[in-house]
């Protein structure tokens, strides 16, 4: 008999990134990918797409390096929070709890297997949009500004790990995930996982980082209305100089139409559409993707580009 659901923690809230060219960065998030900034404090940003209800979805932290400082996960209800910190004490990757920022309240960080910082919270500041960003229909966050990319909410990121089936172990333990679908090398690794917390196709996933680093960023994504959207901000980077690294194309993993650039402190970023896929079925059986299948390449054949399983950051030297 297969473990009952967890639906304790409701979706992937925020991400933090750091940046060593934080002005650089900034430009680039609100004037290219098309993000809205929301609130700013000492030394980080807040900032969110047109259709994040939540105050913010990216927090970009000036640093002197670059990666993922802490991801964000909002629970369904208070009680629901406090059984994920009664969970994750119990498994002893605890941090402790935080008292929150300008995006949300109180919150309880964690650790990863591979040493990157979580949160849990409930309590959250929903986005009111100013008299001039108001959409027409009650039902959106904010008016479509069309700026950049436009991006229109937060859609999953991708982390690197030094042992992929340590993750896979420990993510349901510690959110209440699913795996949808994962990576079987022939060596008996898992080169790849995808995690859900609710019925979107997946919101993480951790692939094999190719280093002896722990701890590194792979990359965040936002989604669009359809793969037009994805072909237009293709046309919007190049004409702003910005570092295409692979696509426009389809996974064959989890079926998304992807575009990944390099914002300027070097944090891949993707924009993508997933289209209609959900993952409805209560019983969800794992896709297993073997090491033979993954050689096939993309799903229409584009080969996966060599920086796509060496680049993340923090960089390591070669």
């Amino acid at each position: 008999m297969s473990q009952e659901p967890c639906y304790d923690v409701a979706h992937l809230g925020h991400v933090e990134l750091l940046t060593n060219k934080f002005e650089e960065s900034l430009a680039f998030f609100v004037n290219v990918y098309g993000l809205t900034e929301s609130g700013r404090d000492e030394t980080s940003v807040y900032l969110r797409a047109f259709d994040d209800y939540e105050f913010h979805s990216l927090k970009l932290t000036q640093s002197d390096t670059t990666g993922v400082g802490h991801i964000g996960y909002r629970c369904s209800s208070q009680a629901a929070l406090e059984r994920r910190v009664a969970a994750i004490e119990a498994m002893g990757c605890g941090i402790g709890w935080v008292e929150g920022d300008l995006g949300h309240g109180r919150a309880y960080q964690f650790n990863d297997p591979d040493g990157h910082v979580f949160e849990v919270y409930f309590d959250t500041c929903k986005y009111v949009a100013p008299d001039g960003e108001r959409a027409a229909l009650k039902n959106i966050a904010q008016r479509y500004h069309g700026r950049g990319a436009a991006v229109r909410r937060i859609d999953h990121l991708n982390l690197l790990a030094h042992d992929v089936s340590k993750i896979r172990e420990w993510m349901p333990k510690a959110l209440g995930s699913r795996v949808t679908e994962y990576i079987q090398l022939d060596n008996g690794r898992l080169g790849g996982c995808w995690f859900t917390v609710n019925n979107k196709s997946y919101d993480i996933a951790y692939t094999e980082d190719h280093t002896d680093a722990t701890g590194r960023f792979h990359h965040v994504t936002y989604a669009v209305d359809q793969r037009e959207d994805v072909l237009r901000a293709a046309d919007i980077f190049l004409e702003n100089g910005v570092f295409i690294e692979t696509g426009p194309h389809k996974h064959a993993v989890q079926g998304t139409f992807f575009l990944y650039v390099y914002e300027p402190a070097g944090n891949r970023v993707e924009v993508a559409n997933a289209g209609a896929r959900l993952v409805l079925q209560p019983d969800w059986e794992p896709v297993c993707w073997t090491e033979t299948d993954r050689m096939k390449g993309q799903a229409w054949g584009l080969k996966t580009i060599p920086s796509f399983h060496t680049h993340g950051t923090p960089p390591v030297d070669a």
